[in-house]
């Protein structure tokens, strides 16, 4: 983790360029241009295009796509219209739906990333029972890959989940997965209801206790309250300067005046709080 790590993600349909056009300065740390949720049929061929001549020139913040499942009719053209050979300026990443195995990585990896020289980063969404089974081995599926998530909507479906703590097995399996092969923890899927958001802040907070580091949205007005739930608190940092500080002084496992023990693992902890402290 670094002190640039992203928080939030805005998300904008391809198909609206001037809501895109507003994502790009509405604070937000990764906008994600979609072009298959929200996007109808018959706007695909639309957003795509827009998309594609938006990315031509460089964007005051990382921008992402989020294309279509290459299994599905829009993917292939998708690809081509924003991951071309050469490349386009203004792309940093794509964003890989209803992945389920490593082999759905390495297609769109040969195809989009070589032509980038390596320098487009791959997020993998895992929106079945199958994709969070195959969870570490779709996260070391390609050195190209950055982040694998969950797509939270179609797997409740797919699980045939009803309650929000249903869910919460499969998020752990997806932190430990990322954890393990060295990528950044994940961030947390939408939360559908941008009116709602004491039920953001709840659940953003629940997803830092799993180990998430930031979420997706989709509305400006939830990137606050996201920030916020992420930051650490000012007890957090007070707590972790008071590690950090007593680990210079010392080496080895030690206990603080206020009773708390310190080792390596508390020390690493700390300078993680302070990590992103600092990137406020």
């Amino acid at each position: 983790m670094t002190a640039a790590s992203p928080l939030t993600w805005l998300y904008a349909p391809g198909d609206r360029p001037r809501v895109v056009a507003k994502a790009l300065v509405s604070g937000a740390d990764v906008v994600v241009i979609d072009l298959e949720d929200a996007v109808a049929p018959d706007r695909k061929a639309y957003a795509r295009a827009a998309s594609a001549e938006l990315l031509c020139d460089r964007q005051p913040v990382p921008v992402h796509v989020r294309v279509n499942a290459l299994t599905g009719p829009w993917g292939e053209a998708d690809l081509a219209a924003v991951a071309p050979a050469g490349g386009l300026a203004g792309l940093a990443g794509l964003r890989l739906p209803k992945v389920s195995s490593p082999a759905d990585v390495v297609r769109v990896a040969r195809r989009a990333v070589s032509a980038r020289g390596g320098a487009l980063g791959l997020y993998a969404l895992l929106e079945t029972a199958l994709g969070i089974e195959r969870a570490h081995d779709v996260a070391t599926a390609h050195p190209s890959l950055r982040g694998i998530s969950i797509g939270e909507e179609d797997l409740r479906t797919d699980l045939g989940v009803g309650d929000d703590a249903g869910l919460d097995w499969s998020r752990s399996r997806v932190v430990v997965a990322a954890r393990a092969a060295g990528l950044a923890p994940p961030t947390q899927s939408v939360h559908p209801d941008i009116r709602d958001l004491d039920g953001l802040r709840a659940s953003c907070a629940r997803g830092r206790a799993l180990g998430f580091l930031g979420r997706a949205a989709i509305h400006p007005r939830q990137l606050p309250v996201i920030e916020r739930a992420y930051l650490p608190t000012e007890e957090e940092i007070e707590r972790a300067e008071t590690v950090v500080k007593a680990a210079a002084g010392e080496q080895g496992a030690q206990a603080l005046p206020d009773g708390r023990f310190v080792d390596a693992a508390v020390v690493t902890a700390a300078r993680r709080v302070l990590s992103l402290a600092h990137r406020a």
